[in-house]
C-alpha cells in the first residue's frame, strides 16, 4: 500500500491529511495559528509559527497514521494565494506573511487601476487588480519603505518559504506564480513590466517550475522530527483554489466548484488560458491543459460569524454553555423565515471585496427593512446576501465559459442543510457535496500521485470523492429569487460610488477596538 500526504497551507490553519491510494483519509491534523491585524487594514501571519504547523502535522499524521516510512510515496502541498515574504541575504524574514487579505496597499491598487494599460496588464497576468496581489503590495512596499525591498534578497510565498526551510531551495509553482500578478500566463515566465511596476528584480523571485516538480533531500534534522524519512519526494503542487476543483472533482468543461470557508470562491476549469476581458476574473494555472476561471469573494463564513457575534450573542452564549454547535441554532433559527426573507436584503461587504466588485472600500448594508421585520429575517437575509453575492460572480463566468451544468460545492458551509439547499434554490442548480471537506490537501495529494506516476491522469481523482448529499433546486423558491435578485444587483450598482466616500470618512473615525 502506498500512501500520500497532502499539505494545505491555508490563511488561519495548516491541515495536513494522510491519504491512501484510494483517496481515503486515513489521518488528519489541523493546526491553528493568528492573522496578526496590529494596524489597520494589516493581516499578517508568522512564517515561523506556519513552518511549526507543518512539522507538527506531518508528525502528527506520522504517527496516528500507523504506516511504515518506506509505505509513504510522497507528500503534495497546497497554499493560500497572494502572500509575500521578504528575506534578507540570510534568508531570515524581513517581514511577516503579508496575506490576501492585507488591504493596506488599496491606494497603489486604485492607482495601477487608473493607467490606460492597466486591462493588458490583466490580460497578461489573469489576475485582476485588488491590493491581494504580490504585484500591488509591492508597490506598495518599493514606494513606501524602498530601503526595506532594497535589503530584499528574495521575496517569496508562504509555500516557497516552507520548502526552502526543508530542502534549502527557492522555487515557485506556476500555480501559485500566476497569483502574484507578476506571471505572464502566455509566455509562462515573469512579466517584465509587471515587475518594473513593482519595483523588483527577477533574480529576487524563486525559480519558477511545475506543478508536478519534485523536491527531494529533505533535511535530516526535521526528518527525524517528523518521521517522514530523508528521501521522500515532495511534489509542490499548486494554490488551494485550483487545487481545491481538482479536489471536488470539478474538472470537467461546466461543472462549477463553489467554496464558503472563511471568504469563498466560484471556479470552472477550462482546457486554455480564457481571462475575462473586464478584468474581473481570474486565470490561474493548474496543470497542463487545465486553467481554472473564476472569481474569489472576500465575505462568506466571515459575515455569519459577524452575525453571530453581533446580532445573536444571547443564542451564542446558550448554545456555548448546553455545547451545542451556534451556528447550527442558527441556521435553524433562519430555516422558520421564508425565502428572500420577506423582502429584506443584504449586501455581505464587511471586509471589502474582490469578486465580483474588486472594490477594497465596498461596505456591507441590510435594504428594505421595515417594522415588521425581526432577527431572524436579518440573519436569513445575511445569509441569502452571502449566496447571492456568489451568483453574481457566476454570472461573471458564464459570460465566458458557458452556463454551469453542475454544482460541486465544499467548505465549512457545506455542513449547513439550509446553506446548501439556499445554493441549489438560488443558482437553480442540483447542488453535489463531496464527501471529503479537505479539497485542497486531496488535490495536492492527486497531484503528487500523478507526478510519481500512481495514477494515470488528474481525473483519477474522480474514483476518490464521494457524495454525502445532492441538493436539487426547489422550484417553488425560483419567482421570489427571480424577483430579488435583479433588485440585489441594482442596489449594489447604485451604492457602489458611496463606497469610497464612506470609507474614507470611516477611516478618521476610529471604532473601539481599532
Amino acid at each position: 500500500m502506498s500512501y500520500m500526504i497532502g499539505i494545505d497551507l491555508g490563511t488561519t490553519s495548516t491541515k495536513t491529511v494522510l491519504f491512501d491510494a484510494a483517496g481515503q483519509n486515513v489521518a488528519s491534523a489541523t493546526v491553528l495559528y493568528p492573522l496578526y491585524q496590529d494596524v489597520p487594514d494589516a493581516a499578517e501571519e508568522d512564517p515561523e509559527e506556519i513552518f511549526q504547523a507543518v512539522i507538527s502535522g506531518l508528525t502528527t499524521v506520522m504517527r496516528k497514521g500507523h504506516i511504515r516510512p518506506d509505505e509513504l510515496a510522497g507528500v503534495g502541498l497546497s497554499a493560500a494565494m497572494h502572500s509575500v515574504i521578504l528575506l534578507d541575504a540570510a534568508d531570515q524574514p524581513l517581514t511577516r506573511v503579508i496575506t490576501w487579505a492585507d488591504n493596506r496597499a488599496a491606494a497603489f491598487a486604485d492607482q495601477l487601476k487608473a493607467r490606460p494599460d492597466a486591462l493588458e496588464l490583466v490580460q497578461r497576468t489573469g489576475v485582476p487588480i485588488h491590493p491581494m496581489s504580490p504585484l500591488v503590495k509591492l508597490m506598495w512596499l518599493s514606494a513606501t519603505d524602498p530601503a526595506l525591498v532594497a535589503r530584499a534578497k528574495h521575496i517569496v510565498g508562504i509555500k516557497d518559504y516552507i520548502l526552502f526551510r526543508l530542502f534549502g531551495q527557492y522555487v515557485q509553482d506556476y500555480s501559485l506564480a500566476n497569483a502574484t500578478g507578476l506571471f505572464n500566463l502566455h509566455t509562462m515566465t515573469w512579466d517584465p513590466q509587471a515587475l518594473q511596476l513593482a519595483g523588483v528584480q527577477a533574480a529576487q523571485l524563486p525559480q519558477l517550475v511545475d506543478t508536478d516538480y519534485q523536491l527531494r533531500g529533505l533535511n535530516p534534522a526535521y526528518a527525524t522530527v517528523t518521521g517522514v524519512p530523508i528521501d521522500t519526494p515532495f511534489i509542490i503542487g499548486a494554490s488551494d483554489g485550483t487545487l481545491s476543483n481538482l479536489g471536488v472533482n470539478a474538472l470537467a468543461p461546466g461543472v462549477l466548484a463553489v467554496t464558503i470557508g472563511t471568504s469563498g470562491a466560484v471556479r470552472v476549469v477550462v482546457d486554455h488560458p480564457v481571462v475575462d476581458p473586464n478584468g474581473k476574473l481570474f486565470t490561474y494555472y493548474l496543470a497542463p491543459h487545465r486553467w481554472v476561471v473564476g472569481g474569489p469573494v472576500n465575505n462568506g463564513g466571515i459575515v455569519f460569524r459577524w452575525v453571530r457575534d453581533q446580532l445573536f450573542a444571547p443564542e451564542k452564549l446558550t448554545a456555548d454553555q448546553l455545547h451545542l454547535d451556534p451556528y447550527s441554532l442558527l441556521t435553524e433559527i433562519a430555516a422558520t423565515v421564508p425565502a428572500g426573507a420577506n423582502g429584506l436584503l443584504f449586501h455581505p461587504y464587511l471586509g471589502g471585496e474582490r469578486a465580483p466588485l474588486w472594490n477594497a472600500a465596498a461596505r456591507g448594508s441590510f435594504f428594505g427593512l421595515t417594522r415588521q421585520h425581526t432577527r431572524a429575517h436579518m440573519l436569513r437575509a445575511a445569509l441569502e446576501g452571502i449566496v447571492f453575492n456568489l451568483y453574481a460572480v457566476m454570472l461573471m463566468i458564464e459570460g465566458l465559459t458557458g452556463r454551469p451544468t453542475a454544482i460541486q460545492a465544499t467548505g465549512g458551509f457545506a455542513r449547513s442543510d439550509l446553506w446548501r439547499q439556499m445554493l441549489a434554490d438560488i443558482f437553480e442548480q442540483d447542488v453535489t457535496i463531496p464527501a471529503s471537506f479537505e479539497s485542497s490537501a486531496l488535490g495536492a495529494a492527486v497531484v503528487g500521485m500523478k507526478a510519481l506516476g500512481l495514477v494515470d491522469s488528474l481525473d483519477a481523482v474522480g474514483a476518490m470523492v464521494g457524495t454525502t448529499h445532492v441538493h436539487h433546486p426547489d422550484t417553488s423558491t425560483f419567482p421570489t429569487y427571480r424577483t430579488l435578485l435583479p433588485i440585489w444587483i441594482r442596489l449594489g450598482r447604485e451604492m457602489a460610488g458611496e463606497y469610497q466616500a464612506l470609507a474614507e470618512f470611516q477611516r478618521t473615525q476610529p471604532m473601539e477596538g481599532d
